[in-house]
């Protein structure tokens, strides 16, 4: 019977494809691991700096980070940089990077991978 079918009109946002946001989300890891702390020789990502990572279906992508220390010599460049490589990522339509200091950074939040090659255990 077509009267029990729906089309939607023309107003009717697409509803959101989770594989191709959890790619997108994979692409800005990635790019992520292509910033390091220039103090230790670890990414940021492994270093356990990168909080938390959001990327919705339109390609606004939030993520929340701190640093080793409020008193780390990269606090004003390192914001920025992860703003510009993450925005160059295909796909990502904003970025948005939230430096927050809660909790504190630890080396327990590092890979246990990373842990090993710096001699941390």
């Amino acid at each position: 019977m077509a009267d029990d079918v729906t089309t939607p009109n023309d107003n009717t946002p697409a509803p959101a494809d989770p594989d191709s946001t959890s790619d997108l989300r994979g692409r800005v890891v990635e790019a992520l691991k292509q910033c390091y702390d220039p103090e230790i020789p670890v990414d940021i990502y492994e270093l356990g700096l990168i909080y938390n990572v959001d990327v919705d279906e339109g390609g606004n992508t939030a993520i929340k980070m701190t640093l080793t220390s409020p008193m780390c010599p990269v606090a004003e460049s390192l914001p920025g940089d992860v703003e510009r490589r993450v925005g160059d990522v295909e796909g990502v339509r904003d970025v948005r990077v939230d430096l927050v200091w809660e909790p504190p950074w630890d080396k327990d939040m590092m890979s246990e991978a990373d842990k090993l090659k710096l001699n941390l255990f």
